[in-house]
């Protein structure tokens, strides 16, 4: 009898045991199945909904040169730092210029020297001809006597070779003057190439603009075609963003634009598509767009990411909604509203997508209020009850 009871017993414990598990289980499933959700609510509203095609580039500037030497030298002086603005014409760098100072010098010397020449030959050049003009009185005038059998033909002869002499050294004094003004040309063109290379020695900003980059100091030596600074006009900065090649027919320059950078995310500055690229990259299928900044942050530099969103299309007066509540059910969208404490399903139409905001055509009106899980991870169900908190 004793067993008996005790067996009893252990299966009323088994059995208690049993029944408890099966209500925490119980619980649990209609904890998950049915309890109300906590959920937050927001009111369908109209306004302006604008679409935009979105683009990731760079900051850069339309006009960027490289300033380098025409010549090989050493630096001076570097006048101007990174970050410093200049005006067309400002000096910016000095190289080493003593040799060059010489060889102007010099340059100058062979000019004095070849215009002294042009003066010596022409001082020879009247001697000979005033040479050549007596030969030629003698010469005319013994050849009369010969005529007149007055005197021999000996004398006749030295006559006519006096002539020959002086007419030649006429013409070797006309050209070694011809010569000598060539040798001062040569010598002037030589004095212009020094002094010009001297003139290169001083390097100028070609235009006005901002010094975006120093890559030199005192002392180094530079050939031509190293880069000292980078200087950019900042008279056109604008974004190269690379938008998806799909998006190519709805773009078009002037279209409005807001340039977004990474430094100010959450504020954006005016833009304008300045012009579109006609090149697409054949490994990502997109291509460039320069989206010109109207506004810049107060701090900026060439380079540095940003996002171009830029308006394609606009409608005033729309039903909206942020986008982040639309919700997915296999292939519609839809949204929850809250009917009799409960979580309704309604399918909607949406229109056109900016970056946050979608319009909805068909399935809400303004004023309706949609509901969605105050805990993100948690997922409304049709007909689900819910509770705000």
């Amino acid at each position: 009898m004793s067993d008996i009871w005790k067996h009893s017993k252990r299966l009323g414990w088994l059995l208690l045991k049993v029944i408890t598990v099966l209500l925490i289980i119980g619980g649990i499933i209609y904890w998950v199945k049915f309890a109300p959700i906590s959920v937050v609510s927001h009111t369908v509203e109209r306004g302006t909904i604008m679409a935009e095609v979105m683009g990731t580039g760079t900051l850069e500037a339309r006009v960027q040169t490289t300033i380098s030497p025409k010549i090989s030298g050493r630096i001076v002086e570097v006048l101007i730092d990174q970050g410093s603005r200049v005006s067309s014409g400002d000096l910016l760098v000095r190289l080493d210029d003593e040799e060059l100072q010489q060889q102007v010098a010099i340059a100058q010397a062979n000019v004095d020297a070849a215009s002294a020449a042009i003066v010596r030959l022409t001082t020879d050049k009247t001697r000979a001809v005033a040479v050549y003009d007596q030969a030629r009185k003698s010469h005319d005038r013994i050849l009369n006597l010969v005529r007149q059998n007055v005197t021999s033909r000996d004398d006749a002869d030295k006559a006519v070779e006096a002539l020959a002499v002086g007419e030649a050294g006429a013409s070797r004094a006309e050209a070694a003057i011809a010569e000598g003004r060539q040798e001062l040309i040569s010598t002037q063109k030589t004095l212009e190439y020094q002094r010009a290379r001297l003139l290169d020695t001083n390097i100028h900003a070609p235009f006005d603009g901002l010094v975006v980059k120093r890559s030199r100091e005192s002392g180094d030596v530079v050939v031509p075609g190293s880069s000292i600074l980078t200087l950019i006009s900042t008279d056109e900065l604008w974004i190269s963003a690379w938008v998806d090649e799909t998006e190519m027919a709805r773009l078009e320059p002037e279209q409005s634009a807001r340039v977004v950078f990474r430094s100010e995310p959450d504020k954006d500055y005016p833009g304008k598509v300045v012009r579109l690229g006609r090149e697409a990259d054949r490994e990502t299928r997109e291509f460039i767009v320069d989206v010109r900044v109207l506004e810049l942050p107060k701090n900026w530099a060439v380079g540095q990411r940003a996002e171009a969103y830029i308006q394609i299309s606009q409608k005033k007066d729309v039903v909206q909604l942020p986008a982040r509540l639309i919700v997915r059910r296999n292939d519609d969208v839809g949204v929850f509203i809250k009917v009799d404490g409960a979580a309704n399903w309604r399918p909607v139409s949406v229109g056109l997508r900016s970056r946050d905001s979608v319009e909805i055509s068909n399935g809400l009106a303004a004023g309706d209020s949609i509901v969605t899980p105050k805990n993100t991870s948690t997922l409304l169900s049709d007909g689900r009850k819910v509770t705000k908190p």
